[in-house]
């Protein structure tokens, strides 16, 4: 095979592959954007709080929105670690605790943001807020990374 027919038959493989990824994974109209935080750590181990919010209506004209809480995690240890990782949310009271979770993370490694827990509400003007912290396997909690939408869309 010549060096332009190997070319020809790399770039047709490439432009293949991304019709096949473009047909299996369609554009939502609605994907909500993931907005992070500041950092936190403990360990050796960071965390970011993330969230995102989608909106959406029901039948009778209500707006609702899907708020989603994120963790984006970070390793700078020699060795992979487990990490135990919260989220709370808040939206003009107290905190409720919205889910939680436990995964390893390779040593060096950045992984995320993970979704940890979804809360469906009514779209308001109302500031939501979530925070998360984390804690690497026989350590302490971090302090709390926070991330906060006030808009009702995506």
């Amino acid at each position: 095979m010549t060096k332009t027919a190997r070319i020809m038959t790399r770039t047709g493989s490439l432009v293949a592959a991304a019709a096949v990824t473009a047909l299996a994974f369609p554009a939502q109209a609605h994907a909500a954007a993931v907005a992070c935080g500041g950092g936190v750590s403990t360990q050796n181990i960071g965390a970011r709080g993330c969230i995102s919010a989608e909106r959406w209506q029901d039948g009778g004209g209500i707006y609702w929105r899907d708020i989603t809480a994120h963790a984006l995690l970070t390793n700078s240890r020699s060795r992979a670690s487990w990490v135990e990782y919260e989220a709370y949310s808040q939206a003009g009271g107290d905190w409720v605790k919205m889910g939680s979770g436990r995964t390893i993370v390779e040593r060096r490694s950045t992984i995320g943001p993970i979704a940890i827990a979804s809360k469906t509400r009514v779209c308001d003007t109302v500031k939501v807020t979530i925070r998360v912290h984390v804690r690497p396997a026989g350590g302490a909690w971090s302090n709390w990374s926070s991330a906060a939408t006030s808009q009702c869309q995506t």
